[in-house]
């Protein structure tokens, strides 16, 4: 009888080979591509970039702002200077104003006192005149000499003091008090007890 060899078939083998072809497809793992592996740096450099343009617009609009602060504390403060300038030149105005009316007062009243002066040394003048001849009388023509020249002077005094202005009795005055300063505390005393006496008269 012929024997009958039977061929064993590599099953195994090709089943270990199969087994190992797709243990290697499945260690060869499908690669990322450029474009895959770049996408989360483009996100990351689009938020950076988007948070940037955010800081520098909030920047800008704090720059900004700071500048219309800037600028409306300068148009304050201009306003305010000139409100202060106007009121200063008001108040400097007002004071020249009162000034003036001052020394206007003081001239007219200067001028009244000199008029007043004048009147009451004519007044004596004369009421030494009139007095004359009664002394010639009681005390004889020598005194009664003195009293009309005392008259005369009086009267001229009246005439010089009319005759001139407040500003050139007030230099005569300064003139006199350099050069004979008792005799001028002395007529100042005088002329001081007339007027007083003249304006209590007048009063009553």
């Amino acid at each position: 009888m012929a024997e009958t060899k039977t061929t064993k078939t590599p099953a195994k083998s090709s089943t270990k080979g199969a087994t190992t072809r797709s243990s290697g497809a499945k260690k060869a793992a499908p690669k990322k591509t450029g474009a895959s592996a770049n996408k989360p740096d483009e996100a990351t450099a689009t938020g950076t970039a988007e948070a940037k343009s955010r800081f520098n617009a909030a920047l800008e609009e704090a720059k900004a702002g700071a500048a219309a602060l800037r600028a409306e504390a300068g148009n304050r403060a201009g306003e305010y200077r000139e409100q202060a300038k106007s009121r200063g030149d008001d108040l400097m105005n007002e004071a020249k104003v009162y000034g003036e009316k001052a020394k206007t007062r003081a001239g007219e009243l200067a001028t009244e006192g000199k008029s007043a002066a004048s009147d009451a040394l004519s007044s004596l003048g004369k009421v030494v005149g009139d007095t004359a001849s009664q002394i010639d009388e009681r005390f004889g023509e020598q005194y009664g000499d003195y009293a009309r020249s005392a008259s005369r002077s009086l009267a001229e005094t009246s005439a010089k003091l009319e005759a001139k202005s407040v500003e050139e009795l007030g230099e005569d005055a300064r003139e006199m008090v350099r050069k004979s300063p008792a005799v001028a505390v002395g007529i100042a005393a005088v002329a001081g007890f007339l007027l007083a006496r003249l304006f209590r008269g007048s009063r009553d």
